[in-house]
C-alpha cells in the first residue's frame, strides 16, 4: 500500500452531505450510509483543513417527486437544465434530517456549503448547481486558501460525490475519492449496470484516483 502524505498547505478534505436524511432511517437512505462516520471522524483528525456540503431544500423543491403529480420517486424527467431524477422529500431546510450529523466534529470544518436551496434547480455538485453554470462559491474559497488537491468523502458516491469530483477536476484540482469513507445508491440502469459502476467508469476516465483512509498520513 502506497502512503500518501497529506500536505497541510494545499490539501483539503471535502465532506459531502453527511446528513441523517441520507442514512438508515432517513428520508433518502443510502445503504450503510452511517458507515462513513467512523472513517470520517478519523480523517478529520488527520487533515488540517476541511469543508462540508449540506443539502438544503425548501418545501416543494423541483427535485421532489411530490412536486410532480403522477410521478414517483426515482422517476426520470427533463427540466429546463436537463435530465432530473425525482427523489422523496428530503433535506428540508431546518429539519433534523438536513442537519450535519451530530457525530461530525464541526470544530474541524472551516466552511459549510449549502446547496439545493433554490426551489427550481437541484444541486448535486459541491461546485455548481445542476445547470452546470450557477456556482456555489466553493471554488473561489478553495483558491483563496491555496488548495490544489481534494480528498472527497461522503454520500452518495455515485451522485453528489461523483458530480463534485468531476467538477473539481474540470476546475483544475487533483481529486481523490476516499473509498472506505463513501457509500453509494448503486441504482440499476437500463444497460444492466448501476449508477455506481457508471460513475466510477466516468471518473476514472477523467483522472480521479480512489484511495483508502489507511493510505493517508497527516499530522492534523
Amino acid at each position: 500500500m502506497t502512503e500518501i502524505r497529506i500536505d497541510p498547505a494545499t490539501d483539503m478534505l471535502g465532506l459531502i452531505d453527511i446528513q441523517p436524511c441520507f442514512m438508515p432511517g432517513g428520508e433518502l437512505p443510502v445503504a450503510d450510509g452511517d458507515g462513513v462516520l467512523a472513517p470520517i471522524d478519523a480523517l478529520l483528525r488527520r487533515f488540517d483543513h476541511a469543508f462540508a456540503t449540506q443539502d438544503w431544500h425548501p418545501p416543494g423543491h423541483v427535485s421532489f417527486a411530490s412536486s410532480h403529480p403522477g410521478r414517483a420517486p426515482f422517476d426520470q424527467i427533463t427540466l429546463a437544465y436537463g435530465p432530473q431524477t425525482l427523489w422523496p422529500d428530503h433535506a428540508l431546510q431546518g429539519s433534523a434530517g438536513a442537519a450535519l450529523h451530530p457525530r461530525l466534529d464541526q470544530t474541524r470544518i472551516e466552511a459549510i456549503i449549502r446547496k439545493g436551496f433554490r426551489r427550481d434547480i437541484d444541486s448535486y455538485s459541491a461546485f455548481f448547481e445542476n445547470d452546470h453554470a450557477t456556482p456555489t462559491g466553493l471554488d473561489g474559497w478553495l483558491r483563496a486558501r491555496g488548495c490544489r488537491r481534494l480528498f472527497l468523502a461522503g454520500l452518495a458516491e455515485d451522485f453528489c460525490v461523483a458530480w463534485s469530483a468531476a467538477d473539481a477536476l474540470a476546475l483544475g484540482y487533483q481529486v481523490c475519492v476516499i473509498a472506505d469513507a463513501t457509500r453509494a445508491i448503486a441504482a440499476p440502469l437500463p444497460d444492466g449496470t448501476t449508477t455506481l459502476a457508471a460513475a466510477r467508469a466516468r471518473l476514472e476516465a477523467m483522472g480521479v484516483r480512489w484511495v483508502s483512509s489507511a493510505m493517508l498520513a497527516g499530522d492534523g
